[in-house]
């Protein structure tokens, strides 16, 4: 069934929450939500009081490293890492503490997907596809949904498609898709996105992006018959958030425990 995943956004070493069309190379422009007053620790061990297992930490930029690095030691093999991975650096974040690395743009040098990086990234974690997820973070383009790189910034010509689902998976472990469209702006889901997810993905996925309250995960959860996870950000009332509480996440993951789509 549908969980809520939990996120630690960070940016400039503090944990944020940021509208994600408007990250770029030199942050002209950037809106944030919200900036947090506690560590990025204080975050992951309220996670793991809460056992909300599969959030991920998400490095946006430099200057990221050591708030990423307290996070997995509050809460080591609890957490995901993104942001900057690549077949260099994949094992050491997992020798660090996460569960699993999250790799994005390392796949699409000069725009164009490189199924020899990804396999590089997958003979740095000694051909572990458990260890791998894939961050396919998209804009919508026409009909259709394109990977976007580099803050979300450069659209690729890499399709969000079942073939490409299908090439993809044998690698990772599950996906992580941020409808970058509708990121931080709390204004909705991209139904028709988490549909389509549901149908050609096989693997676990989580979608994050315009989600506000309790009802979008129920609205996933119908959408994708419970086949789609849910992360909640800037709604959130821990990230300064009106429209729901982390609490109330709490409580739909424990409802949720112990049953199978």
């Amino acid at each position: 069934m549908t969980r809520f995943r939990p996120c630690i956004d960070l940016h400039a070493g503090s944990v944020k929450q940021i509208v994600g069309g408007t990250l770029s190379t030199d942050n002209t422009g950037l809106k944030t939500n919200f900036t947090s007053e506690h560590p990025s620790a204080y975050f992951a061990d309220l996670y793991r009081k809460n056992e909300l297992r599969g959030g991920h930490v998400i490095m946006l930029g430099p200057g990221n490293e050591d708030a990423a690095r307290e996070a997995l030691a509050a809460w080591p093999g609890g957490l995901q890492i993104g942001g900057g991975i690549k077949d260099s650096n994949a094992k050491v974040w997992i020798e660090a503490g996460a569960e699993k690395v999250i790799i994005t743009s390392f796949l699409f040098p000069s725009g164009s997907f490189s199924l020899e990086r990804l396999q590089s990234v997958l003979d740095a974690l000694d051909g572990d596809s458990k260890k791998l997820v894939i961050d396919l973070s998209c804009r919508r383009v026409g009909e259709g949904w394109r990977v976007a790189m580099d803050k979300w910034q450069t659209i690729t010509e890499f399709e969000i498609n079942k073939d490409n689902i299908a090439l993809l998976e044998p690698y990772c472990s599950e996906f992580l898709i941020h409808a970058a469209d509708a990121e931080g702006l709390q204004a909705g889901i991209d139904e028709k996105l988490v549909e389509y997810l549901a149908e050609i993905c096989t693997i676990p996925v989580t979608y994050a992006g315009g989600g506000r309250n309790i009802q979008d995960l129920e609205l996933v959860e119908n959408l994708s018959k419970g086949r789609v996870d849910l992360t909640i950000g800037s709604a959130l009332d821990i990230f300064g958030g009106k429209t729901v509480t982390f609490e109330e996440c709490c409580r739909w993951n424990e409802s949720r425990r112990g049953t199978t789509a």
